[in-house]
């Protein structure tokens, strides 16, 4: 039996398996996944370790890139809402938003006029409703083009997870309104990055999924391993036997407990492959 046989590896990807962050901000090029993290999952992986990406982004926004990420089993996408296997080009898992959930949206963009919504549905589609500077900043990280609606309800159902987009100080108004809704009780609401504010179904986050996807494959809990760099990342570093981060983390992810390793632009996973090697 190799040394990392039932051994599960999942680690966010935007600013932890690489830096993306630049990108972003600039409308650059996303960059390439550091050497040092390819040379050391190849031998993660060839030495029976399982490796998986956790990421907020949905199938559309992650596919193309996935070829160039070296992994072996389902991805967690949507921030947890959905396991999906680029393999097989299948949903193996999802926790979509209750139907009623996703209209209830509209009134809360008629409060705040500026900001832009993205909703991402099971047929890998991409739709924004008022999409605005931020939205297109998100397409052009992702290279995926939102498809323009006039309101929530022209949008097919199941919805995965909705997405809004505004400076940072709208936003947490806007969390501060869906959280006095009751209909969010249905839902988890979460910041993944300072312009984004996620809602997905209760309990559609990183760290259920994951857990989810380990018992699908047959691996215990204490040999469960995560890496992340943002608040959205939280659950799934805490359901781990021992979560990491890399030092661009935000400072929730540091006070959570999470051991952190080097930059992202260095080779963050390496490192946590390296301490995994002392261990097994």
């Amino acid at each position: 039996m190799a040394k990392f046989t039932g051994v599960l590896l999942a680690s966010d990807y935007d600013n932890t398996l690489l830096n993306t962050e630049t990108a972003f901000l600039s409308g650059s090029p996303a960059p390439t996944i550091p050497p040092r993290n390819l040379e050391a999952l190849d031998y993660f992986m060839g030495n029976g370790g399982t490796f998986t990406v956790s990421t907020g982004r949905a199938v559309p926004s992650i596919r193309n890139f996935a070829a160039d990420i070296p992994c072996n089993a389902p991805f967690v996408v949507a921030n947890g809402a959905a396991l999906y296997d680029f393999r097989t080009r299948t949903y193996t898992d999802i926790l979509a938003l209750p139907d009623g959930v996703p209209d209830r949206a509209e009134e809360i963009l008629s409060r705040f006029p500026s900001a832009g919504l993205e909703l991402y549905d099971t047929r890998d589609m991409v739709y924004a409703v008022r999409p605005n500077q931020y939205t297109r900043l998100h397409e052009r990280i992702t290279r995926v083009p939102v498809r323009e609606r006039a309101a929530v309800s022209d949008i097919p159902r199941p919805v995965l997870k909705m997405m809004f987009e505004d400076e940072h100080e709208t936003l947490e108004q806007i969390e501060e309104a869906l959280l006095a809704r009751n209909w969010t009780a249905e839902c988890e609401v979460f910041f993944t990055a300072r312009t984004l504010l996620e809602v997905t179904a209760k309990g559609a986050t990183k760290g259920n999924m994951v857990l989810r996807l380990a018992e699908h494959l047959g691996i215990a809990r204490e040999r469960v391993y995560c890496a992340g760099d943002e608040a959205n990342d939280i659950s799934m570093l805490q359901a781990a036997a021992e979560g990491f981060a890399p030092s661009n983390c935000v400072q929730a992810v540091r006070d959570c407990g999470a051991t952190i390793v080097g930059d992202c632009s260095r080779g963050a996973i390496a490192d946590i492959i390296d301490i995994l090697d002392q261990r097994f």
